[in-house]
């Protein structure tokens, strides 16, 4: 499942409403970072239809992650998350400063 927010979210789907609300039993995050990846338990969760952008069924007998990735702890998943969202800011405030000195 998609959310609106990004996030991907793994589960068995318990139950469903007119408003497509879900219920996810056994549910996890799985975050990925490059090539490293986690997944976050979650236990049950209910997610509010307004949130959901995509479902789709997966094939539990099959990997469906490329063979290049690699599972790796929350803790490391989470360092990797912060390394990308400190490398887009310094990014993007090394365009404003380029932009400022008019420099492409």
């Amino acid at each position: 499942m998609l959310l609106g927010d990004g996030r991907h979210l793994l589960g068995l789907l318990r139950s469903f409403d007119q408003f497509a609300s879900i219920v996810l039993e056994g549910a996890c995050e799985r975050v990925i970072v490059g090539d490293l990846y986690c997944d976050i338990p979650l236990g049950l969760n209910v997610i509010r239809g307004e949130n959901v952008v995509l479902i789709g069924e997966m094939d539990m007998e099959k990997e469906e992650l490329p063979s290049h990735m690699t599972a790796v702890s929350t803790a490391e998943i989470k360092r990797a998350q912060k390394a990308g969202r400190d490398a887009t800011y310094l990014k993007g405030s090394m365009k404003n400063i380029m932009k400022s000195l008019d420099i492409d």
